[in-house]
């Protein structure tokens, strides 16, 4: 997020320049801007040797320096996990639970002490089932009691948990598990976006579609959530559920183990009218491809964030 420094400068005696009054103060905006980011090789291998010296980064095409490197962050990692219960998922959403489940297993038997999730769960509203915990017993509990029900509040979901996820410290990802469609979010697609991107946030999508040709299927949602992925450095699967579902999983904390953390200041980006200012993360290795988030949003004419607004989540009682 954009920090503002408000720098009070005083004249010294010995100065020959002109003495500023007390009042006199100077503003300048400075902000970080963190990229989590895996590198593949042509075959698709995780690579984890690089060095900042591979890495090159262009905010809107002016090439920046990187101001900090981690590889393999060690950095403590906030997950936001979010499980679609609306009626559509029907019978799939036992074995998704149960998936789930393996999933928070492993999350918590290796990486930071430190690392922490937090579920939601959503339907036609939004229900913070647990906040950020270590606590599995607590998560177990939750998991015992999810059913079905109502509409489908995708864009809420992901605008909210984002919410959460922008204070804290560390890396911060969002896995969404859904069948792709949205139908009674206040919130919009744009918004969703916007939230990830100001959270610092990566998503990973987990589409389950149990019948690839079903005419009810909403394309227009699965192509939304490809979207958000790809914009934000993250990934979509679409397995079936059972084994296919379980490595979905899998492969998601094969990335989150093996991330560099990547930052810089921008510097000499010329102000646009367009928000959005567009990144690019190039290594110096042929045949490697970065996997990052795409841009970041600031205030037209401005560097920094929108301010959003509150948000609404309901608690779990």
């Amino acid at each position: 997020m954009t920090r503002r420094l408000w720098l009070h400068l005083a004249c010294a005696a010995a100065l020959a320049a002109p003495c500023l009054r007390a009042q006199d103060t100077f503003r300048v905006d400075v902000r970080l801007v963190r990229l989590l980011s895996t590198v593949k090789d042509a075959n698709g291998a995780l690579i984890s040797s690089l060095s900042k010296e591979d890495f090159h980064i262009t905010d809107n095409g002016i090439p920046q320096d990187v101001a900090v490197f981690e590889r393999e962050s060690s950095q403590p990692l906030s997950v936001a996990l979010l499980l679609d219960t609306s009626a559509s998922t029907g019978i799939e959403l036992k074995y998704e639970v149960e998936s789930v489940r393996r999933f928070l297993h492993a999350v918590f038997s290796q990486g930071n002490p430190n690392d922490a999730v937090a579920f939601y769960t959503f339907n036609w509203e939004v229900t913070l089932q647990s906040n950020f915990t270590r606590r599995m017993a607590r998560l177990e509990q939750v998991l015992k009691g999810i059913r079905p029900e109502g509409g489908t509040s995708m864009y809420d979901a992901l605008y909210l948990a984002s919410d959460s996820l922008e204070p804290r410290d560390g890396r911060h990802v969002l896995v969404i598990i859904t069948d792709g469609g949205d139908t009674t979010s206040s919130k919009k697609f744009r918004d969703a976006l916007e939230a990830a991107h100001a959270a610092d946030a990566v998503i990973y999508s987990i589409l389950v579609i149990p019948i690839a040709a079903d005419p009810g299927r909403n394309v227009g949602g699965e192509n939304a959530l490809e979207t958000l992925s790809q914009q934000t450095g993250g990934r979509v699967f679409a397995p079936s559920v059972g084994p296919a579902l379980d490595q979905a999983f899998n492969e998601i904390l094969s990335d989150l183990r093996t991330q560099y953390l990547l930052g810089y200041y921008p510097k000499n980006v010329p102000r646009t009218k367009e928000r959005f200012h567009r990144l690019e993360v190039k290594v110096s290795r042929p045949g490697y491809r970065v996997q990052t988030r795409l841009g970041y949003f600031g205030d037209a004419g401005d560097d920094s964030p929108t301010d959003r607004g509150p948000g609404f989540v309901k608690p779990k009682h």
